[in-house]
């Protein structure tokens, strides 16, 4: 399989996005990789590679671009023409750690969207205490959601969560202000009667507080409520690392308490680590596009290309296609 990655975006790019890559190929020996960037600036960490192609762009698209306006106007840019890969089939999926407004609007226009999905999904594996994790959509491709936008939400997820990440029968829940069938607003009422009649193992309402104890494998909400949630969790995690960095250096006896915890701390970083996970998935389009985290490192990169990997390995989109279009 052929898989186009955007060299140029990120905080760390290119060098983090090309020893990604490098990684990549050699640990996963069925996989073509077309780079797309500056040559200049990518040499200094390239290797050559006989299932490497590197394709020179000049134009980058920048962090604080326009999302539109630059996916139509910076053509020769690595994300844009790293895209047109995947819409010209020329590549089977792609991704890009750069400019996520520009990412899912490339997305859309370029690689289009399944026939049948309402509205694409931005969704990524969250971590949990037991170290499974939880799949989670919409995470703000879309401010605003119908009910009927959430059981396709919850589709997508199953299918995600039964070929990816291998569960026979993902446990489903709607992300609520709490678990009696009747709590929420009008949007989660009215979804919460869709999914209990969907084909699917539908756990009911679950609470965000709960979340990281491993309530459900798949948790579906709106993309406001779904970015501002992820970005709590992502905002908390980064606090009480601080804040546990700062105890355990606060004393000599704190210090050697440190290195006693070393073992355990260390675990406890693992299975916070969003760079294990992969990136987040735009779930509804006609092929895999992932959006790797901003600062993502190399580690970040691999897996990323792992989960692309994936879902093209597992016909992902098409099985959504075939569900939807029953549904």
């Amino acid at each position: 399989m052929k898989l186009a990655v955007d060299g140029m975006g990120g905080d760390n790019a290119p060098q983090a996005i090309v020893e990604g890559v490098m990684q990549a190929l050699e640990d996963f020996t069925d996989i073509e990789i077309l780079l797309y960037g500056r040559q200049e600036a990518m040499t200094p960490y390239l290797k050559e590679h006989p299932r490497l192609t590197v394709i020179h762009c000049e134009e980058v698209v920048e962090a604080d671009d326009d999302p539109a306006r630059a996916v139509r106007r910076k053509k020769d840019s690595s994300m844009a023409r790293m895209l047109e890969a995947v819409a010209d089939g020329t590549a089977d999926a792609c991704l890009s750690a750069g400019n996520t407004g520009a990412l899912m609007a490339g997305g859309l226009f370029k690689v289009g969207r399944i026939e049948g999905v309402g509205r694409p999904a931005l969704a990524t594996t969250l971590p949990t205490i037991d170290g499974k994790g939880f799949l989670m959509l919409d995470l703000g491709a879309n401010a605003d959601a119908k009910p009927e936008n959430l059981l396709q939400y919850a589709i997508m997820g199953d299918i995600y969560a039964k070929k990816v990440r291998g569960y026979a029968a993902p446990r489903v829940g709607l992300l609520n202000i709490g678990t009696e069938e009747k709590k929420g607003n009008e949007l989660t009422k009215a979804s919460f009667d869709l999914l209990k009649e969907a084909n699917m193992n539908f756990e009911g309402n679950v609470e965000a507080r709960e979340l990281l104890n491993g309530v459900a494998d798949v948790v579906v909400t709106d993309g406001f409520t779904g970015n501002m949630v992820l970005k709590t969790i992502e905002g908390t995690a980064g606090t009480l690392f601080a804040m546990l960095k700062g105890a355990f250096t606060s004393s000599t006896k704190a210090k050697i308490g440190a290195v006693l915890a070393k073992n355990g701390l260390k675990d406890l970083k693992t299975k916070m680590d969003y760079t294990e996970y992969g990136g987040a998935a735009l779930f509804g389009l006609k092929a895999p596009v992932i959006k790797a985290h901003g600062s993502s490192n190399a580690r970040a990169i691999y897996s990323a290309i792992k989960q692309a990997r994936t879902m093209v390995e597992h016909d992902v989109c098409a099985t959504i296609q075939a569900t939807i279009t029953v549904e």
